[in-house]
């Protein structure tokens, strides 16, 4: 299975603001360019730079990383993260470098840590927080021309950092780097994606395996799940169902996998809605409806990009289209939902039900079936598949809740 090069979807932590985690690896690319190290070891700090956040998921946590330069709780964020990459095989390596990627260089000094980590991972934090001094320079779609006047003194300010937060010998590489206008204009979001697909072109894409591709998914499931306390292992359960109900429909082999998939990463565009919209009590506002309803079209955009030659993007974007043609953001026809993605929306609303959320407790398991089999009735959901759950309620009921 080939994926994407690019791990986009962590780009949407910050729900207001996009791009850090590319910003991050663009500037560590330079950064170590100036550095003459092998095109491997650059290349290596493009994808670190990329994925470094992935311990990240709230918003009000994602808002006190790029509000200060040192923030003392940042390393909950570190730790979370390389343990989300050690359960990842293909992403296992990044793991160590993730978890060091907050600490100041006059503390890496006195970690065992190889000299070249420690510069690798510094680098990172080095960029990361380059990035949080960019930040006022940026304004929604655009970089303020002001910056061309400005950066010298973000330059400065790195600078004076060099041998507490940074090495010496990465300021220097910075400073050569950064007093290019061209290093801050390549950070405009209108080029932000051709600068990274202009870096990707040089690289081989990677090629995972039905393994590799389930493994990086419940990464960004964990991500996407720890958004809210209402949701931990929503998006788990879901792929659990639907693979349940998939293997009882007959599908088999890869397409179990990745329907398997689908349901792990339903959610993705979840990444762009608030926390506290997810965790509200109460009904939600106009403004607060809007962002909830566009996420599965996120999940569509963001999943065509990193499984883009798979269905998994189109049968994970559907889970909330329903067979009358009523449902979001597409109103798609019954003909034009697949077996699939009606699985997906099956196992993503029988398992919504069962689970406590913000609104209203858990229900019981005879309540949830009952429910399914009304929307089933409506013409909503595919009764045959609805048939299916109730032939297997205890088992799909227990991976919903236990």
């Amino acid at each position: 299975m080939r994926s994407a090069r690019s791990p986009t979807p962590l780009d949407f932590v910050g729900t207001d603001e996009f791009h850090h985690g590319k910003r991050v690896a663009l500037m560590a690319a330079a950064i170590a360019g100036e550095m003459d190290w092998p095109r491997s070891r650059c290349e290596a700090m493009l994808y670190a730079g990329m994925i470094h956040d992935c311990g990240v998921s709230r918003a009000k946590e994602h808002r006190a990383l790029t509000e200060t330069l040192e923030w003392p709780d940042a390393q909950q964020h570190c730790l979370r993260g390389a343990a989300y990459l050690a359960a990842c095989p293909p992403l296992a390596h990044f793991s160590t470098l993730v978890r060091w990627h907050h600490t100041r260089w006059e503390a890496l000094l006195h970690e065992d840590l190889a000299d070249d980590f420690r510069l690798d991972t510094n680098l990172i934090f080095l960029a990361d927080r380059t990035d949080v001094l960019l930040a006022p320079y940026l304004s929604g779609s655009s970089l303020k021309n002001d910056i061309l006047w400005e950066f010298p003194k973000i330059v400065e300010r790195i600078t004076n950092l060099g041998g507490t937060l940074f090495a010496p010998q990465l300021v220097t590489a910075f400073r050569r780097a950064a007093g290019r206008e061209s290093f801050w204009l390549a950070m405009d979001p209108a080029y932000i994606e051709d600068q990274i697909e202009d870096h990707l072109r040089l690289v081989q894409p990677v090629e995972l395996n039905i393994a590799g591709a389930l493994a990086v998914a419940r990464l960004f499931a964990q991500t996407v799940d720890a958004k809210s306390v209402y949701t931990l292992e929503h998006s788990t359960r879901v792929a659990s169902i639907a693979r349940q109900l998939a293997g009882a429909c007959g599908i088999h082999g890869a397409d179990l996998d990745k329907v398997e998939i689908a349901g792990l990463l339903h959610d993705i565009g979840k990444l762009r809605v608030p926390e506290e919209i997810l965790d509200k009590p109460g009904p939600l506002t106009r403004e607060e409806r809007a962002f909830v309803m566009r996420h599965s079209y996120d999940t569509g955009h963001i999943l065509g990009k990193v499984f883009p030659d798979q269905p998994i993007a189109q049968w994970a974007a559907m889970h909330h289209e329903n067979l009358l043609g009523t449902g979001y953001p597409s109103h798609e026809k019954a003909t034009a939902i697949p077996r699939e993605a009606r699985l997906v929306a099956v196992a993503d609303i029988f398992q919504a039900l069962a689970q406590e959320r913000p609104y209203r407790g858990h229900m019981a398991k005879a309540e949830v079936m009952s429910r399914m089999e009304h929307l089933s009735s409506e013409g909503r959901i595919d009764p045959e598949i609805v048939q299916l759950l109730h032939a297997q309620l205890d088992r799909c009921y227990s991976l919903a809740v236990d």
